[in-house]
């Protein structure tokens, strides 16, 4: 089933006629509890990894003897799922609760140093051909594959995330690997993610107000302000929900690809290319929820009648503190290195 973005609740270049010079695309991924192939784009999917190529893994020294076990993660998830759902008594039995427990222990991997080559966990891959915002790779990559690593121990802090991004040309794979390694443990449940098909859908998006020129910026503001007092004063049936330009007008939440960052927790900061020095682009979002209480008006027509604890987190992924991830990457050579914004 597709899935279709409502209209916007403003009309915003009517507001701004100047937002026209900055009008641009994103592409809504819209994952959603599947069963992917290795051929097609996806969340938390089969990937088409080479037989013949290693596996990637993290090699920066860092302690992965303990953690919980994936398969636990998926079990519990799918127990608390049908709990919930349960009538007329939702929520787990006393059975249930115990094997929850059990399900939310850590457990500790022998024989493993922390200079041992961990296995990533694949996280997505996107086909060109189904993304429209997805840019061209190196060398005519058509596919881009993301990995990261299931501890936060990387980076000066010694509490960072790794990431690796790879891009491949589909046709030049011709055996699969069927059987990856995974990590015997992960130390965050969050970068595990459930198996999810995509259905992209191309909207209109607007630049980060802050990023605007400032005049434009500052009467942004100022409408918001108005917005905000008349909803204040009015009662009742009169009162109307707050429309705001950061989370109704102008960048959809959710997985994304392309468009525009949000800095809706820092200040916007420079994402320049770390080999060239080239302003780089927006290239994928990471988002821990599809909407929020905030976002709501995002939320696709198709999807309407069901609650928010059922399908605002399909991916099951969280990003930090149920944030975002932006992901960044140059647009005169994609084989740069990435950077990215954790919001």
């Amino acid at each position: 089933m597709s899935r279709t973005t409502p209209p916007r609740p403003l009309d915003v270049e009517a507001l701004f006629p100047e937002l026209a010079n900055y009008r641009g695309t994103t592409t809504r991924l819209h994952p959603r509890p599947g069963r992917p192939e290795v051929t097609v784009s996806s969340v938390g999917g089969p990937l088409l990894w080479p037989a013949t190529e290693p596996w990637p893994v993290c090699t920066e020294p860092h302690s992965h003897a303990r953690g919980r076990r994936s398969a636990d993660i998926h079990r519990q998830r799918q127990i608390l799922a049908a709990a919930w759902l349960r009538e007329p008594n939702p929520g787990p039995t006393d059975e249930e609760r115990q094997l929850l427990e059990e399900l939310g222990k850590e457990h500790r991997v022998r024989e493993t140093a922390a200079t041992d080559p961990l296995p990533l966990i694949g996280l997505a891959q996107l086909y060109r051909r189904d993304i429209p915002d997805l840019p061209a790779g190196p060398d005519d990559c058509d596919l881009l594959q993301v990995f990261w690593c299931p501890f936060d121990a990387h980076g000066p802090s010694g509490h960072g995330m790794l990431l690796d991004l790879r891009w491949r040309r589909s046709w030049e794979v011709t055996e699969v690997q069927t059987s990856p390694p995974q990590p015997q443990v992960v130390g965050y449940e969050g970068y595990v993610p459930e198996p999810c098909v995509l259905h992209p859908e191309q909207v209109t998006t607007y630049p980060f107000a802050g990023l605007l020129p400032e005049d434009l910026c500052a009467r942004i503001d100022a409408w918001e302000e108005a917005l905000e007092e008349e909803t204040e004063q009015s009662e009742g049936d009169d009162a109307a929900a707050v429309v705001g330009y950061q989370y109704d007008l102008s960048i959809p939440p959710g997985w994304r690809v392309g468009g525009f960052a949000s800095w809706h927790v820092t200040d916007p900061s420079p994402m320049n290319c770390a080999t060239c020095a080239i302003p780089m682009h927006l290239l994928l979002t990471i988002d821990s929820t599809e909407w929020d209480g905030g976002s709501g008006s995002w939320k696709p027509l198709e999807d309407q009648d069901l609650p928010t604890y059922q399908s605002a987190r399909p991916t099951q992924v969280t990003v930090g503190r149920w944030g975002e991830l932006n992901i960044f990457a140059c647009p005169e050579a994609p084989h740069h290195p990435h950077r990215w914004s954790i919001q």
